[in-house]
């Protein structure tokens, strides 16, 4: 297949396009390789990605109507993935612009490129971040999610709505993949397992948020990769073509837990500094993951005891 992949050179995005690379597809990679996160990091999983005949890469800004239209028309791709954005749930007053500019708009420009290509599936990247207040545990896609806690969260329920809209109007199909707290090799530097494992090694304290009773739903990257696999060569069928899908562990431990089994696995004990619950998050993420595997055969597997011990494998250089 002839895949286009926004996002290419985030923590999901790297892995998924190596994932389509090793079973043979021809990989169309877009990235503006903005100066959030880690820059170098991007473009070290850029470079390993470029190494592989395969794999084409093009920076541009997904707002970008015209570099947008000209890329769909160049690379004619059968099948979408979307996994740009600005994430993060913690957002200032002057970020909410950003998030809405690009969550929003950009997955609009997506969604009109996918339109006038007649793709025949769009997947697409939602987030946990959509539940919020007053969500029944476990997660299920049935549930209102009409409450979210976060700009982040509002912004990924705002695609959710539109990508139904395209569906039912123009026949396209949709699949929105809501992840749950994704963490692995290569991973975001701002996220917990990342951040963690950093400050463990390098003796800076840790913030545990509402003293470490927070649940979490941490998902390994490669149950992950797996899944929008699985789900990227099965569109949806019915009428719209259009589903939301939970892709999460289906595990929630606490934050104060998760912390225990990374120290164990480092060898270190962790320096922690205490601090009230943040009102931008939520409380627990659950997945509830039976439509998951209804649609797909498969469920998520790998354990976080093993997850953090292969993170810590990657991160001292003992495995690639």
């Amino acid at each position: 297949m002839r895949v286009l992949v926004t996002g290419a050179a985030g923590f999901i995005g790297y892995h998924l396009c190596e994932r389509l690379l090793a079973r043979g597809d021809t990989v169309i990679g877009l990235d503006n390789l903005d100066g959030t996160g880690d820059v170098t990091l991007k473009a070290t999983r850029l470079s390993r990605l470029k190494a592989d005949s395969g794999f084409s890469f093009h920076r541009l800004d997904i707002r970008d109507t015209k570099a947008c239209r000209e890329i769909f028309e160049e690379a004619r791709p059968e099948r979408v993935v979307h996994l740009a954005a600005r994430v993060g749930v913690r957002s200032t007053s002057e970020e909410v612009g950003e998030y809405t500019e690009t969550n929003v708009s950009g997955f609009l420009q997506v969604l009109e490129r996918c339109r006038e290509a007649k793709v025949r599936h769009l997947v697409f990247a939602s987030s946990s971040s959509v539940y919020g207040l007053g969500t029944p545990v476990p997660f299920s896609e049935q549930a209102a999610a009409d409450r979210p806690t976060s700009v982040y969260g509002a912004t990924k329920r705002a695609d959710e709505l539109l990508a139904h809209v395209y569906s039912h109007t123009y026949g396209i199909p949709v699949t929105g993949l809501r992840f749950f707290s994704v963490y692995g090799p290569w991973g975001r530097p701002d996220m917990a397992p990342m951040l963690f494992l950093r400050a463990i090694l390098e003796g800076r304290p840790i913030t545990l948020y509402d003293e470490g009773r927070m649940q979490r739903d941490f998902t390994y990257v490669d149950d992950v990769v797996e899944a929008a696999l699985r789900v990227l060569d099965k569109a949806p069928g019915g009428t719209p073509p259009y589903r939301l899908l939970n892709v999460g562990r289906g595990a929630p431990v606490s934050m104060a837990h998760f912390l225990d089994v990374l120290e164990e696995r480092v060898g270190l004990r962790a320096w922690v500094e205490l601090k009230p619950a943040q009102r931008s998050e939520l409380a627990v993420t659950y997945a509830d993951v039976t439509a998951l595997e209804r649609e797909t055969g498969f469920r998520p597997s790998v354990s976080l005891e093993e997850g953090l011990a292969r993170l810590v494998r990657w991160y001292r250089g003992e495995e690639g």
